[in-house]
């Protein structure tokens, strides 16, 4: 799984700082992010543009809005953007303030968001 090591660390020291209780996953990919075990935000590295992309779940809300700032893409793995997340680009968190901005609107968002549901265990024969 591909991910920027670096960029990680910058998250992790905004959560820690923020005080959230969080804790990583190697998923979609790369690294998520998760509090209240919802992904909060995470971290993919794009196989056709090679560059390393901040994926952040922000809630429907905030959606339209941020897409209109630069370097907001929708978030689309399949041919189809998923409704409330986001990729910001380098351009648009390489600047601290700017990557706790991000990290900010999907700790906002996080109580709001929906647990994935789990998947049940199979059972031994």
């Amino acid at each position: 799984m591909a991910f920027d090591e670096y960029q990680a660390e910058r998250i992790t020291q905004i959560l820690e700082a923020k005080k959230a209780d969080f804790f990583s996953k190697k998923m979609m990919g790369g690294l998520c992010f998760m509090v209240n075990d919802k992904m909060l935000c995470g971290m993919h590295i794009d196989k056709k543009t090679e560059s390393n992309l901040l994926m952040a779940r922000i809630g429907e809300e905030a959606y339209a809005e941020a897409l209109d700032m630069d370097g907001v893409l929708p978030m689309d793995f399949t041919g189809r953007p998923m409704k409330g997340y986001i990729f910001v680009t380098p351009e648009g968190c390489d600047r601290q303030d700017d990557l706790e901005y991000w990290i900010q609107k999907c700790l906002d968002f996080n109580p709001q968001a929906k647990a994935s549901k789990k998947k049940a265990k199979k059972k031994k024969s």
